[in-house]
């Protein structure tokens, strides 16, 4: 099925997706062939358990993007998708700000070949850089400029708190953005880097992003 077909059957819900965040046609029609991806290829490779067109938009697009109700998307540069999946939150934020760069960080060899050619597919290669190192040696390893990481149903908090550990990491100045549920509460060991929490709800759900610094 193409992507005009999946939204002629969800009209209702994805205008209301483009309305609220603004989209330009552009933006509009590179989300349309990311879920047109992202169905295809989720038949053939667990990418999603959510494969609903609605839920897709809800509870993927829509909450990726809730990220600017916890900072100000457009004042950064470049963000971190730490255990991408899918793409997600990495692809929406690419694709709704055209200004950022974004490290998609994933291991898992079929889910590196998704998101490489999504890249490809969206015209996104300049701005969208797959790597497939776990977040250990993503750390030990590399110098990127990151302003923000970002971690949605990935890596618990206490593992990637890591990035604050090391006095000479050159990703200790970056802000931590974690996707959570309305009920999960902070544990001892990643406390200390504790910021603050920000609660938005998407769809029918009550949802929070936790955030972490350097203190």
């Amino acid at each position: 099925m193409n992507n005009q077909k999946l939204i002629d059957q969800h009209t209702h819900i994805w205008h209301s997706f483009i309305k609220q965040h603004a989209l330009s046609e552009r933006q509009a029609e590179q989300f349309a062939h990311y879920l047109e991806l992202l169905i295809e290829w989720n038949q053939r490779i667990n990418l999603t358990a959510i494969t609903d067109v609605p839920d897709v938009i809800n509870y993927h697009f829509a909450d990726s993007l809730a990220l600017s109700k916890a900072c100000d998307l457009n004042a950064l540069q470049m963000i971190c998708d730490v255990g991408s999946g899918g793409g997600l939150p990495g692809i929406p934020l690419a694709i709704a700000y055209p200004h950022l760069r974004v490290l998609l960080i994933e291991i898992v060899g079929k889910k590196v070949n998704f998101l490489r050619l999504v890249a490809k597919e969206l015209g996104m290669e300049d701005r969208i850089e797959v790597i497939d190192l776990d977040w250990r040696t993503f750390l030990r390893s590399t110098e990127y400029p990151i302003d923000a990481v970002c971690a949605r149903a990935s890596l618990r908090p206490d593992e990637l708190v890591r990035m604050f550990r090391a006095h000479n990491s050159p990703y200790r100045k970056a802000r931590l953005f974690y996707w959570a549920s309305a009920n999960w509460a902070i544990e001892p060991e990643e406390a200390k880097w504790f910021e603050k929490e920000i609660p938005y709800s998407v769809g029918d759900k009550e949802r929070k992003i936790v955030i972490f610094k350097e203190q």
